[in-house]
């Protein structure tokens, strides 16, 4: 009988200090991940402005983190939905479906975002909005798995397609600010709404913003610009654009940073046995509101000055509240596809290509071969879409109307190449791999328009800022920091793939790497 009782008490010992072993961290995995993902963010604009920035920013991940200066994303036609989708789950749009902002839905003929879904609804929002177009899973997602949901998840950023697609499907919420009324909204997938994010809503003032002027009297990160040049912005209640405006600010920063101090004020970041993981994003774009506005300009040179002191502020939230020994800081770009031609006085482009016209002419040269009938859908992103129903009611081949179609489409003017969609799925090598990886089969399009250098795209009235001019996905070196948790410093510049990003944070937060990730680890760490 004392055998057993001393049997019995043996085991509840060893049951209380299995426990206990279990609920303590693991040395050397971060208590919490701040993930920031820098939409457009330039490695060659933070060496040109580095004279204007403080030292607890931009330059102390520079001294004291690993710093990659090369990062290709290794497909076509850059954007922020897809890059962001691309960093978090480690691979690319042809397996995360996520293929840029938006999506042509062809059944309504219109341009949707890439999270547009009605069954959910939003909170202080209109949009009816989730991440089911997300075909893999995120790191978040694993961290859940890993931790049985007990890890936090969050995510933060001016749009709703960032947010949603840096939060993943298990998160427990992600926020935006709506384009109409201001409010950090979200949607009703998620089901952890805090409690202080309604509350910090509640008290914020979204009338009255400052105006954005010149941070300094003197920039001289561009030395052929006028340093008396000066720029005011207000943005005024009444004003119907008036967050998208502010979304291409630097004020939109500020808020950001405001709500993740809020998040390490009130959620227990860094407290238990789990990591948690927020993902910050920022906007280092151009401000498109102006008039004429080109890649070299006083208003960049503010966002990023400006941008150095959000991340300076959030570095020492983070260290006050979690410390940078107890924390991964992870700073990523979406990469730079925002470029924009801009002519002096007198020149012009070499040419426009006008989409509507060319589907329309399209469509008359399918109806001579194959009858009446709407036979192209429309056009989106360099894309067009031809009519899938009528083809199957027609009987029509559909690899001769698509060879047919693309041999038109190469007639026209300034139309440099044309490549179809049979050509992306089955080919993967070559120049041919970048087309094909950027794509998805259940919402791309028939076929691919390529421009001539120097061409650009006009649809009417409205030019909408993607297809507003040249897109330079290469020639931009893209930058990736590394920072916190006893990293090393290190400057390297070989090229490295954005698909690394997301197996590497697994690796040291000790989790599976996302669903759909193929690539490895980067070396910096497993020699670590």
């Amino acid at each position: 009988m004392l055998r057993l009782k001393y049997g019995i008490i043996c085991l509840l010992l060893a049951l209380f200090c299995s426990a206990e072993l279990v609920a303590q961290p693991v040395a050397g995995v971060p208590k919490v991940v701040v993930n920031v993902i820098i939409d457009q963010l330039r490695d060659d604009y933070l060496q040109y402005f580095q004279n204007s920035f403080g030292e607890r920013g931009f330059k102390r991940l520079k001294n004291e983190g690993t710093v990659y200066h090369n990062v290709d994303f290794g497909f076509h036609s850059l954007s922020r939905s897809a890059s962001v989708a691309t960093i978090v789950t480690g691979t690319y749009p042809y397996y995360h479906g996520v293929t840029g902002d938006k999506k042509y839905d062809c059944r309504t003929l219109k341009e949707v975002s890439i999270v547009a879904d009605d069954e959910y609804i939003g909170n202080f929002t209109g949009d009816r909005l989730s991440p089911a177009g997300l075909l893999s899973s995120t790191v978040g997602d694993e961290l859940k798995v890993a931790s049985g949901g007990f890890s936090d998840v969050f995510a933060i950023a001016p749009d709703a397609d960032a947010a949603i697609l840096a939060a993943g499907h298990f998160a427990d919420a992600a926020f935006w600010i709506d384009d109409y009324n201001g409010n950090w909204a979200s949607t009703t997938y998620y089901r952890n709404i805090p409690w202080y994010v309604d509350r910090y809503n509640a008290a914020r003032n979204r009338k009255e913003y400052p105006a954005w002027t010149p941070m300094f009297d003197v920039y001289n990160g561009f030395p052929y610009l006028e340093n008396t040049e000066h720029f005011k912005y207000s943005f005024r209640d009444g004003d119907g654009n008036r967050f998208r405006r502010l979304k291409q600010s630097p004020i939109i920063n500020s808020e950001v940073t405001d709500l993740a101090a809020v998040f390490f004020d009130n959620a227990d970041f860094g407290k238990r046995s789990f990591p948690d993981l927020l993902n910050v994003i920022y906007y280092a774009g151009n401000y498109h509101f102006r008039e004429n506005t080109s890649d070299f300009n006083l208003e960049i040179q503010d966002i990023y000055c400006r941008l150095d002191r959000e991340i300076e502020r959030l570095i020492d939230i983070i260290e006050k509240k979690a410390g940078i020994g107890n924390t991964l800081v992870i700073v990523s770009s979406t990469g730079y596809y925002d470029s924009k031609e801009f002519y002096p006085d007198g020149r012009k482009a070499n040419g426009k290509f006008y989409p509507d016209r060319c589907t329309a002419l399209l469509n008359v040269y399918l109806m001579a071969l194959y009858g009446e009938g709407n036979w192209v859908n429309g056009y989106y992103n360099q894309q067009i879409f031809l009519n899938h129903d009528l083809i199957g009611e027609m009987k029509v081949d559909p690899d001769e109307i698509l060879r047919k179609a693309a041999d038109f489409m190469a007639q026209f003017s300034g139309v440099q190449e044309v490549t179809t969609a049979g050509q992306w799925f089955v080919n993967d090598t070559g120049r041919a791999a970048t087309f094909r990886r950027g794509m998805h089969k259940k919402i791309c399009g028939d076929i691919f328009i390529e421009l001539q250098p120097g061409w650009i795209v006009d649809k009417g009235n409205f030019v909408t800022r993607k297809d507003a001019g040249l897109k330079r996905n290469e020639s931009v070196m893209t930058p990736l920091f590394f920072f916190g948790i006893g990293l090393k410093h290190a400057d390297i510049y070989r090229k490295i793939s954005a698909t690394q990003i997301a197996p590497s944070v697994s690796y040291l937060l000790r989790i599976n790497s996302p669903n759909s990730c193929r690539d490895f680890v980067l070396e910096e760490f497993i020699l670590r």
